[in-house]
């Protein structure tokens, strides 16, 4: 017999979200609660399968052949689970400037921020994928002892495997982009929706499995199994796989600049469809599967997940929906409790470099990871990232199944926040 967690309704009592099916104060069995009979549907074998089917592309990075394949390849999955509405985001990369861009060659005025220049996420090159000694980072704190460098390997011929190096041999071009997204429609809050996360492109002449192929998969696995004839929920859920995440976030960007005025507006009016519904919360899944610890003494990570692994919960303790963000965040953890079956999660207050960024001063928004983005990825505990090392053969399934949870987790919170039922 399972006990709904107080802290979960609380939490959500806070939010003002407080799902039907969170209502109820009695005890609920676990054949009467759908939520474990949704999380049940998710298996290691399953997210195994999804996240291997994207490895067939290499690291599908942006403005590349492999990349639109890819796309397509996603696309094509989201239907045949049952998300059959698919849609697509077009944009260009690079960007336009603003009109009042001062125009090329003229230098910065004093205090200035700068613009990066197009594929700046591509820029920094580091062969090999060790860990060293103390290096230069982006964010961590020493308290950990030991800091290792990071940055993007470009170096074609740093990745030994001749299969892998053949696949992402083609370089970027700058030009049209696109986005694939399909939605679970409520059915009687249509007009209400959050947004579930991931970014399909990566780098570093290898397969972008942790980066961003874990998220990616925890996504289409929630599209699939949200999408399932007999599960409905009140409101509305769209599954989102980012493109351009690695040179500035510019697929999400895009979406909120196209579509954040579009929300809550029927089309056409009273036919009860809402192209773009109010938007409640957003959630991102960014590199789900390696949590091996701090580099250690000889300036070299784990090969074994840590016993202390877990799912971070990240939010944007400067953002303007600061507080509603770190609700939605708590929310998220007491799911995990109630939910996970094998690693917890964590709250921590430092969302960056991630695709919920342009979301968070418009709507609460959180971001899943597997290590604290500033405080442990730019400290060099993840020394995959953007390296040859991120591919198949790095990962156990003691890597996978951390992925796995973090997909519980964000299918319990959603099932709860959206009303999810199971018909009869």
């Amino acid at each position: 017999m399972r006990t709904r967690s107080y802290a979960l309704a609380a939490v959500a009592l806070s939010l003002g979200i407080l799902a039907p099916a969170l209502q109820a104060q009695e005890p609920v069995g676990e054949a009467e609660d759908p939520v474990a009979t949704l999380v049940a549907r998710l298996t290691l074998d399953d997210y195994k399968t999804t996240l291997k089917g994207l490895t067939q592309f290499g690291d599908r990075r942006q403005g590349t052949q492999r990349n639109r394949d890819a796309v397509d390849w996603i696309e094509a999955q989201l239907q045949a689970f049952g998300c059959t509405n698919t849609e697509r985001v077009f944009y260009t990369y690079p960007p336009p400037p603003p009109p009042d861009a001062a125009p090329r060659g003229t230098p910065p005025r004093r205090g200035a921020r700068q613009r990066p220049p197009p594929n700046a996420g591509d820029l920094t090159t580091q062969t090999g994928g060790r860990v060293g000694r103390r290096g230069p980072g982006s964010g961590g704190s020493t308290i950990f002892g030991y800091r290792g460098p990071t940055g993007v390997n470009r170096d074609l011929m740093a990745q030994p495997d001749e299969r892998i190096r053949e696949l992402n041999r083609e370089e970027p071009v700058d030009g049209d982009r696109s986005q694939v997204y399909c939605t679970k429609v409520g059915t009687t809050r249509p007009d209400e929706m959050y947004i579930i996360g991931a970014h399909m492109d990566g780098h570093g002449v290898n397969e972008a499995v942790n980066d961003d192929g874990s998220g990616t998969a925890l996504v289409m696995e929630l599209a699939r199994i949200f999408s399932a004839p007999d599960v409905q929920t009140e409101r509305s859920i769209r599954f989102v796989l980012w493109n351009n995440e690695e040179t500035g976030l510019n697929g999400a960007r895009a979406y909120v600049a196209q579509r954040q005025a579009l929300q809550g507006i029927e089309d056409p009016p009273g036919s009860g469809q809402y192209p773009e519904p109010r938007w409640l919360g957003m959630v991102q899944h960014d590199m789900m599967l390696w949590d091996h610890g701090a580099p250690g003494a000889d300036g070299l990570v784990s090969r074994d997940q840590r016993p202390e692994a877990d799912v971070n919960i990240e939010f944007q303790s400067n953002s303007e929906r600061a507080d509603d963000s770190m609700k939605l965040a708590f929310f998220f953890k007491a799911a995990n409790e109630d939910y996970a079956t094998d690693y917890p999660a964590a709250v921590g207050p430092h969302m960056t470099n991630t695709d919920s960024t342009p979301f968070m001063d418009i709507v609460p928004a959180i971001s899943l990871r597997e290590n604290e983005r500033g405080a442990q990825v730019g400290a060099g505990w993840d020394p995959n990232w953007h390296q040859p090392t991120d591919v198949w053969t790095t990962y156990t399934d003691d890597d996978f199944r951390l992925g796995l949870n973090a997909a519980q987790t964000t299918l319990a919170a959603i099932a709860q926040l959206t009303g999810a039922r199971l018909d009869n």
